[in-house]
């Protein structure tokens, strides 16, 4: 009895085209919708940035789709998170960005579909009674992605750069929610814990949030902390990561500056104050 062996498929010109063009809108949804990573990526090393972008891609493309309550939202999510289970799956175009990742990265799928559960609670509009749900929530959405690039830039100490991979990733999402903390509460989505609206006065209305902001930048902080502690985990980028955490974190020191919340809108730092971070981050770490 003969057995057919399956040869691998030549790449086409096609395909070549086809991948090029994802390369090339990975890169512009990342230059249009993350301005400060995109600025950091520009110091990782050229033959793993790429890749760093068409995760972004994924990832951003995902979070888009929930967020705009997307027509095919959760089926774009399910799709990813088969992949991360290796099952039968849809081939979205999601899910090829992470097949050829795949191929070229260990990529550690317990991450993506944590990603994914993470993006089933922001379709299910939840919401989150304790300062440990919101901190899971956290993990999914954002610390995840930090695990994610982490296994793209290789690192030393697997247990210790994912935790503080994860970390840096939290901590950069709970500035996101102090950030859009208006923003978020016209469109009707609250991302404060119950525990810690109870403890600081039960109000996110301007003027009335200061001791509410205060506690929760201390806690963003207090995770920025542990993540660039393991930043020496990482074998490659190291210099980009942190400016990338750096920039980051000083919009919680803009939010400080514009009196906690005493009028609303989103805080944006100023070019000044980023080009001064960014020298100061260099002569830190030169």
């Amino acid at each position: 009895m003969s057995t057919a062996v399956e040869m691998p498929r030549t790449r086409t010109h096609a395909d070549v085209d086809g991948e090029r063009q994802m390369l090339r809108r990975a890169q512009l949804v990342t230059e249009r919708k993350a301005t400060t990573f995109a600025f950091a990526c520009r110091l990782l090393p050229s033959d793993v940035r790429d890749d760093v972008y068409l995760l972004y891609l994924v990832f951003r493309t995902l979070d888009d789709l929930v967020d705009e309550r997307g027509p095919d939202a959760a089926e774009r999510v399910l799709a990813v998170a088969q992949w991360a289970a290796d099952a039968a799956r849809e081939e979205t175009p999601e899910v090829l960005v992470l097949e050829s990742l795949a191929r070229r990265h260990q990529l550690p799928r317990q991450a993506v579909a944590d990603f994914c559960a993470g993006m089933r609670q922001d379709l299910a509009a939840e919401r989150f009674a304790t300062e440990r749900e919101l901190d899971r929530y956290c993990y999914r959405v954002a610390g995840t992605v930090g695990i994610l690039m982490a296994s793209l830039l290789g690192v030393r100490d697997e247990a210790e750069a994912r935790a503080a991979a994860a970390a840096l990733g939290m901590a950069m999402q709970r500035t996101n929610i102090l950030r859009d903390i208006d923003e978020d509460a016209a469109a009707g989505r609250v991302y404060i814990s119950e525990e810690a609206l109870g403890r600081h006065g039960d109000s996110l209305k301007p003027g009335r949030r200061a001791e509410l902001l205060r506690a929760q930048i201390a806690r963003a902080d207090e995770l920025y902390e542990d993540g660039l502690a393991g930043i020496d985990y990482l074998r490659r980028g190291r210099g980009a990561i942190v400016l990338a955490a750096t920039l980051y974190r000083e919009i919680l020191r803009e939010i400080e500056r514009r009196g906690l919340g005493q009028r609303p809108g989103r805080a944006v730092v100023p070019s000044h104050r980023k080009l001064w971070t960014v020298i100061r981050a260099t002569l830190r770490n030169g």
